[in-house]
């Protein structure tokens, strides 16, 4: 302003947070440490302990989230804190041990496999965030399954040859030739279209709350007892599951387009049945 004061921009000050919302972002870091010394057990050769790693690194993903929304501390800084988390854990981290573990065989072609599967993490976790961000919502059916096998599954899946081959000893599961086509096949699931169980949205039969935590238990017993083949057997289960996902989604989306024909029929029939004269003397009367 000619002849006048300017005002003076002052910068704008951080606004002090309390300790409790900083508690979710904490877990998150705390997670990506976890997956990143996965690597350094790997160059070591410390393949339990690498393995062990990733999967801490996964409950603790499972945790930050939540602890975000019971403190209500959730933030965009947060979400995007946690994508990178994602990637580095469950991206970076198994595609390292896998070159390390047998792909390192192969020369130029197992680095260039490694290098693969992180990729198909980066645009599983890129399609994941533009979903929550602009897509339409979706019918309350749709929210019980993923797109693709999530994040922290399909680290799991992708260490499964180093957890077979700890439980039943060198010789097959820690061939190259059979670790590559797995690995692609695990990064090719990541970034598909292939409905899979969400089991956040899941809802239990009363009549099944017993028994589910009587298997439970037992589960964790058997991790405890005999960690590799009760891991074996649960990476087992959810590939055999993917079946029934694929299948239980097109059963659900013929029940909801039937639905929505059948009410749209119904509509239908209810214009056609009114009779002309008294929609006449209705308007009239109106």
């Amino acid at each position: 302003m000619a002849g006048g004061i300017r005002p003076i921009n002052r910068p704008r000050r951080f606004k002090a947070l309390s300790l409790t919302r900083l508690v979710p972002n904490v877990a998150t870091l705390m997670g990506m440490c976890t997956g990143l010394t996965s690597i350094r057990f790997a160059m070591q050769d410390r393949w339990e302990a690498a393995v062990a790693a990733i999967l801490i690194a996964g409950i603790i993903d499972g945790l930050d989230g939540r602890l975000a929304r019971m403190l209500n501390a959730s933030s965009r800084f947060g979400a995007e804190l946690d994508s990178l988390s994602d990637f580095v854990c469950f991206g970076v981290a198994p595609a390292m041990m896998l070159y390390f573990w047998s792909l390192h065989e192969l020369g130029p072609i197992g680095w260039a496999l490694s290098l693969l599967f992180a990729v198909c993490m980066s645009l599983r976790l890129a399609r994941f965030n533009t979903q929550m961000l602009g897509e339409p919502e979706m019918p309350t059916w749709a929210y019980r399954f993923f797109t693709g096998v999530p994040a922290p599954a399909a680290a799991a899946l992708a260490m499964w040859p180093i957890v077979l081959t700890l439980q039943f000893g060198e010789g097959i599961f820690d061939s190259p030739y059979i670790v590559a086509p797995y690995g692609v096949l695990i990064a090719c699931l990541m970034v598909s279209r292939l409905p899979t169980y969400s089991f956040k949205k899941v809802k239990i039969p009363r009549a099944w709350v017993l028994p589910l935590m009587l298997a439970f238990g037992a589960s964790v017993a058997f991790l405890v007892s005999s960690p590799w083949l009760t891991l074996s057997a649960i990476a087992a289960i959810y590939l055999i599951s993917m079946p029934l996902s694929y299948r239980s989604y097109r059963r659900m989306g013929v029940e909801n387009q039937n639905n929505l024909d059948k009410a749209e029929e119904e509509d239908d029939d209810g214009e056609s049945d009114e009779d002309p004269e008294e929609g006449l003397n209705r308007v009239h009367q109106n």
